[in-house]
C-alpha cells in the first residue's frame, strides 16, 4: 500500500500551493547557491519547478500532511 499520494498542483487552491512553496523554501538546509535571493525570487523559482514537474506535491497518508518534494525525493517515496 502506498504511503504517499502525488497531488496535482491544480487540485489545490492557489493559496494552498503558495503556502507549500513558502514552507519548502524556508526549510532548514535549503541551498540556493552563492547568490542571495529574495523571498519573491525563491517563490517564483519553486513555482516554475512545480510547473515543470521538478518539484512535486505529495500527501503523506500516515501524518496526513502535504508537502513539496524534489523529483529525486519523489523517486524514493513509496507511491
Amino acid at each position: 500500500m502506498p504511503s504517499h499520494i502525488r497531488v496535482p498542483a491544480d487540485a489545490l487552491s492557489a493559496d494552498a500551493v503558495q503556502g507549500l512553496v513558502e514552507e519548502f523554501i524556508t526549510r532548514e538546509g535549503t541551498d540556493y547557491g552563492m547568490r542571495e535571493f529574495s523571498l519573491e525570487e525563491k517563490k517564483a523559482t519553486v513555482m516554475r519547478q512545480v510547473e515543470r514537474g521538478e518539484v512535486a506535491i505529495v500527501f503523506e497518508l500516515e501524518s496526513e500532511s502535504t508537502t513539496l518534494v524534489t523529483k529525486q525525493e519523489l523517486a524514493q517515496l513509496e507511491l
